[in-house]
């Protein structure tokens, strides 16, 4: 992904090493870290997973741009972009490398309800779709994480699995799980189905 990708009042930036500290700040919140697959118990052990270099080539920071032309941009959320292989036959296996990405995002709670998760993913799914010429997003989250999969429905990604009780939570509890995805030609069509 660029490096730096702008919205009218987001960036949207590779993450570097001392970003981890602030990701931390959002992603040791209760009311977020319920949703994450791994929530470390400590800052030293979040900065130790997060040091990894294959995990932090993947992972992208959101910033609210400052109103005019003063102050610096305010660390608001994350999106993890990771670029893989589509499933294909062995002979044409070539062709199916890095043709789709998984997206992950968490926005601060202080952030939510204000467009910025929309307007952050909508810019990254425009990166996808356009220079990196992915042929496929998807994404996924648990049944119960209504605004992720709410955010998946606005953005035209269609729901491809409900699954019952295949994710075992932390809780100890077996919840359901959702998986979405959308495909180049229908971003396309939702992009210029939206300037008609």
């Amino acid at each position: 992904m660029e490096s730096l990708v702008r919205t009218e009042r987001l960036q949207i930036r590779a993450m570097t090493e001392p970003d981890i500290d602030a990701m931390w700040e959002w992603r040791r919140l209760p009311e977020v870290n319920r949703w994450l697959g791994l929530a470390p118990e400590t800052l030293e052990a979040f900065r130790e997973r997060y040091r990894d270099p294959e995990r932090m080539a993947a992972m992208h920071l959101v910033e609210l741009l400052p109103e005019g032309d003063d102050g610096d941009p305010v660390p608001i959320g994350d999106i993890m972009i990771k670029i893989g292989d589509g499933w294909a036959q062995l002979e044409v296996a070539d062709q199916a490398k890095d043709v789709e990405a998984e997206l992950g995002w968490v926005l601060d709670p202080a952030y939510t309800g204000k467009g910025y998760a929309t307007e952050a993913i909508r810019a990254v799914m425009d990166v996808c779709f356009g220079p990196l010429g992915l042929r496929r997003v998807h994404a996924g989250c648990f049944a119960d994480n209504e605004p992720s999969w709410r955010l998946m429905e606005r953005l035209g990604m269609r729901r491809e699995e409900f699954s019952r009780k295949t994710a075992l939570h932390r809780s100890g509890e077996w919840l359901d799980g959702m998986n979405y995805g959308i495909l180049a030609e229908e971003w396309a069509e939702r992009s210029t189905a939206s300037l008609g």
